[in-house]
């Protein structure tokens, strides 16, 4: 592997972050001054979730080393869909759908990067700045001419799909056309000569940096990291309860940082080094705890992360609760906490019901396959009968706790 002089390629590589790149002798000669890079991100949900977290510390890391990140929201390739690692065509959003998602994870972004005017701050733009403005034809000439359809044929998001006879409409057969196309823009308005993603994007990637050599005679680079599993080979971002999302309206601080708190032990060193900024000596020593003392690493991750995303002092307060639930069985005000009725309550709430109400469980069968297990308490109290009921009786200070396992709990709490 070339040797490495820039902070960018230095900090990533020694983090585990990298994976491939067009030309990394050419990058980090680039890179050693200071380079602009972007990843896009389309808008198919109201909030990011943790597999997208991987691409916003590629951006973050690109920042910190002097570099100038770019946001791309995907305005106008939302409207086709990445076919990218899909078996079947994505459901196509409205336009009121994607202007919603837009505007609900823009300030996600702000956590973990600086914008503004200055050198290296970040900026934020839109494709659909330049796509829904394309003319049709102009564009086939343009752009089209430059593209190989034998080549297409061969990307993995194409050839997997005509492998198992699986179809694929034309419209998302033109998203790569599109990303690569985005490439060529960016580089003309802002200088930007990088664009990273995950591996999974690397054949698009490829075809931004051939096409703005083809369209400008442009020195373009291509970067992407490894795609993150956990040890077990689970999709990262992924439990049983659904997405891990970044959006506190949809994931509370306090379950994002028991997600980060329940990493399996072989994950801890590798997720501290690509999720948190602590300096690789401290990560050291914490991925070097055995036994029961990888439990004080697996702490510190989820506060480092949770920090992160939601700030130092709600990391703080997740962390407390977690240490008078799991420590002191106390009922901590910081749990997940979600309404019920007294009309509810009077009327016999099944516990199971009410575990899937609050999250803990993705269906009544499951929840009551869970209380077969012996795995479902309520107070503390562990219940054994998959019918048993709540009460108004078991309120406790306006709260019912609920605890699934020793590290999933809500509270139930008496709607005003």
């Amino acid at each position: 592997m070339t040797t490495l002089s820039s902070p960018f390629l230095l900090a990533i590589t020694e983090r585990g972050q990298f994976h491939q790149c067009t030309d990394l002798a050419g990058l980090d000669q680039a890179a050693a001054t200071s380079t602009t890079g972007y990843i896009g991100f389309d808008m198919t949900a109201p909030s990011l979730h943790v597999g997208n977290l991987t691409q916003i510390m590629f951006l973050r890391r690109l920042q910190q080393a002097g570099g100038k990140p770019i946001v791309l929201l995907g305005g106008g390739t939302t409207r086709v869909g990445d076919p990218s690692g899909k078996e079947e065509m994505r459901q196509l959003l409205s336009e009121e759908q994607i202007a919603s998602n837009a505007q609900s994870i823009r300030g996600c972004f702000e956590k973990f990067l600086s914008f503004g005017s200055a050198k290296s701050d970040a900026i934020m733009v839109d494709n659909s700045e330049w796509l829904l403005k394309l003319n049709y034809i102009d564009f086939l000439r343009d752009v089209g001419r430059h593209m190989s359809v034998n080549r297409m044929l061969t990307m993995d998001s194409v050839k997997l799909r005509l492998e198992r006879e699986q179809p694929m409409s034309f419209i998302e057969f033109n998203y790569m056309v599109l990303q690569a196309y985005d490439f060529v823009e960016l580089h003309r308005r802002y200088g930007c000569r990088l664009q990273m993603g995950g591996s999974d994007q690397w054949g698009n990637i490829v075809n931004g940096v051939d096409l703005g050599r083809r369209m400008d005679g442009a020195e373009l680079f291509g970067l992407t990291q490894p795609l993150i599993t956990t040890a077990s080979g689970a999709k990262m971002g992924k439990t049983a309860q659904g997405a891990v999302w970044l959006n506190a309206d949809m994931l509370s601080p306090y379950e994002y940082w028991q997600y980060w708190r329940n990493a399996e032990d072989a994950d801890v060193g590798r997720f501290l080094k690509i999720f948190t900024d602590l300096p690789l000596y401290e990560i050291a020593r914490l991925e070097a705890l055995q036994g029961a003392e990888i439990n004080d690493a697996k702490k510190v991750l989820a506060t480092e992360t949770t920090a992160l995303l939601h700030g130092r002092a709600a990391a703080l307060r997740a962390a407390e609760a977690a240490r008078a639930t799991f420590e002191q069985g106390a009922v901590s005000e910081n749990l997940p906490t979600f309404p019920v009725t007294e009309d509810e309550l009077a009327q016999s709430l099944r516990v199971a019901a009410a575990f899937v109400r609050a999250g803990l469980a993705a269906s009544n069968g499951e929840a009551k396959r869970a209380i077969a297990a012996g795995s479902i308490k309520v107070n503390d109290a562990p219940v054994a009968d998959e019918n048993a009921a709540l009460a108004s009786a078991d309120l406790r200070d306006g709260v019912i706790k609920l605890s699934l396992g020793k590290k999933k709990h809500a509270l139930l709490r008496i709607a005003p």
